[in-house]
């Protein structure tokens, strides 16, 4: 499926009349929906401090790839959640800022977003007191492999069982009922990681953080390898596990019957461990 650009119009919260029809084609299926959509909930908290805030919602649901490459660089957050359809939602948060209502809209009429495989947005060099962000909230199908990147935001992955690799610098992650070949990092943000089942489906997990601690909730019963370490910072398990000598700062161990290792560290935090 070839990329799709978002182009402005004069009206920069419209979307061009001829992009659904370009959509269409590229998806193969029946029109797709592309549109500002109205979502205060999700724009609230968007604030300039002293300059002038804008904030819109673009909406594509196109046919799902089976690997998706998001860059939210330089500035925005990624979501990623299961759904059992078989297309991909996208809704993109465009948030410009400005000295002057004209400045702020004209920033966010020159933010362009390109949505297929690869999704991204290109905008105006940030300057003083004027800028933008794009954040993410994709729906996928279950089994799509994923390529995740930001600079300045969080990323949240839901439901999703394939090849994840993600990456961001200033951000925490969270990730909850995933499995397959899972590897991840960020420097500057707390992980959470919220096991569900009775053991890990795939290959295991790697994430790590070097500022920022990390939860990890486990289900009762559950099987896996598991690793997990911090150079500066405590250790607490909130369930009974058996090891040979003390937990200080490093935890190997297997859960249940074993299984795929799972391995979450930090360098400045503490790990927090609880049954679920």
């Amino acid at each position: 499926m070839n990329d799709l650009e978002w182009k402005p119009t004069s009206r920069p919260w419209r979307v061009v009349g001829m992009l659904t029809l370009g959509l269409a084609l590229a998806a193969g299926n029946a029109p797709a929906q592309d549109r500002t959509i109205t979502d205060d909930e999700w724009c609230d908290g968007d604030d300039g401090h002293d300059r002038v805030s804008l904030c819109e919602v673009r909406e594509w649901t196109v046919s799902a790839p089976g690997d998706l490459d998001v860059n939210a660089k330089p500035n925005g957050g990624i979501s990623v959640e299961v759904w059992d359809r078989n297309e991909m939602q996208v809704r993109a948060k465009v948030h410009t800022w400005g000295e002057s209502d004209a400045s702020a809209r004209e920033i966010l009429g020159s933010v362009d977003l390109t949505v297929g495989r690869k999704i991204s947005a290109e905008g105006p060099k940030s300057k003083n007191k004027e800028g933008w962000s794009v954040s993410y909230r994709i729906m996928v199908p279950r089994n799509t492999d994923l390529g995740l990147a930001s600079t300045n935001g969080g990323i949240t992955i839901d439901g999703i069982h394939g090849e994840l690799r993600f990456q961001t610098t200033n951000g925490g992650i969270h990730l909850e009922n995933v499995g397959g070949d899972v590897e991840g990092q960020t420097t500057n943000g707390g992980v959470h990681v919220a096991l569900t089942g009775d053991t890990w489906a795939g290959k295991g997990m790697v994430v790590k953080t070097t500022n920022g601690g990390v939860k990890l909730s486990v289900p009762s019963g559950y099987s896996a390898h598991l690793e997990m370490a911090t150079t500066n910072g405590g250790m607490n398990v909130g369930f009974p596990v058996t090891v040979q000598g003390k937990i200080d700062r490093k935890l190997s161990v297997d859960l249940g019957d074993g299984g795929p290792t799972l391995k979450i560290t930090t360098t400045n935090g503490g790990v927090q461990i609880n049954e679920s």
